[in-house]
């Protein structure tokens, strides 16, 4: 007979979990009703009464060119940057996983970048790659404007793509390397065995096996690329030039704290709340058919 344990206080369970369902009412709950809300009226920017307009503002939205230049180019800035990551991160995973002498110092100081906060992180690439001050600068003297952020949009769009990538990186390098160390150690030997070299054992055996974890970190990464990049862009690029850096985020941002246009901006964030949330929709339901787990 098989016994199952059983938890009869409800009231001490109701206490546990109560500060957990608070935080979440405050911070997530509360804040999207309040954007909806703004979402369809009129918010005055010194307060006051609200006047309902609808769908005014969402129809202000997608006719706004400037909104839509801010979904394309939040759309390269993700896709770019969770590529690198992944990349990078697996590639530094299986590195690792070879346990070289020293691997655990390489552990440490991959994982390292994830925990400084993102305008720090942009503000050391603002100054790195600056093109009068930085090392690139010593670039720029022997091939005058090669790089300037502060001029070239393609410049600027890649120093914001280093930047979130080189922050993220430790993050999407741990969970690789749990999953790597997950595989058992007699495949590896058995592939070795027969004949299966360094490269040919992570093409086939290793990397087919961690697709479940790359899958959960496409969806992680592409969500932070989405919803986690406002505080790089803010220090480094101001969203130009020429808009070139201007991401759904920081758009929602400008609109809302710089224009005072409330109602605007609460449309904005429904908008891009809305996307992600269909972009995880997507994968769950088309790209995870494609992952197999073992």
């Amino acid at each position: 007979m098989t016994r199952h344990a059983a938890f009869t206080n409800i009231w001490l369970a109701t206490l546990l979990v109560l500060p957990q369902l608070l935080l979440v009412f405050v911070f997530f709950y509360w804040p999207t009703a309040e954007a909806l809300y703004w979402a369809f009226t009129l918010e005055q920017p010194f307060g006051g009464s609200n006047q309902w307009v609808g769908l005014l503002n969402f129809t202000t939205v997608f006719r706004d060119p400037k909104y839509w230049n801010s979904v394309t180019v939040s759309v390269i800035f993700a896709l770019a940057t969770t590529a690198l990551i992944l990349a990078v991160s697996l590639g530094l995973a299986l590195l690792v996983d070879r346990r070289l002498p020293g691997h655990q110092i390489y552990s440490f100081g991959y994982f390292i970048p994830y925990a400084m906060a993102a305008p720090a992180a942009g503000l050391a690439f603002r100054f790195i790659f600056s093109p009068n001050a930085g090392f690139v600068a010593a670039i720029n003297t022997w091939f005058p404007n090669l790089w300037n952020p502060a001029t070239d949009g393609v410049d600027a769009m890649i120093l914001i793509i280093l930047c979130q990538a080189w922050k993220s990186i430790g993050y999407s390098f741990v969970f690789f390397l749990a999953a790597l160390q997950s595989i058992p150690r007699p495949l590896l030997e058995a592939s070795a065995m027969d004949g299966a070299g360094i490269l040919r054992r992570m093409r086939d055996v290793q990397v087919p096996l961690v697709m479940p974890t790359l899958f959960f970190l496409i969806i992680i990464n592409l969500t932070d690329s989405f919803v986690d990049s406002f505080g790089i862009v803010d220090i480094t690029t101001h969203g130009g030039p020429a808009r070139a850096t201007d991401l759904m985020v920081y758009k929602i941002y400008f609109d809302g704290f710089k224009a005072q246009d409330y109602s605007l901006a609460a449309a904005e964030s429904i908008v891009l709340m809305v996307l992600v949330v269909g972009l995880t929709f997507i994968q769950f339901r088309y790209i995870e058919r494609r992952v197999h787990y073992t």
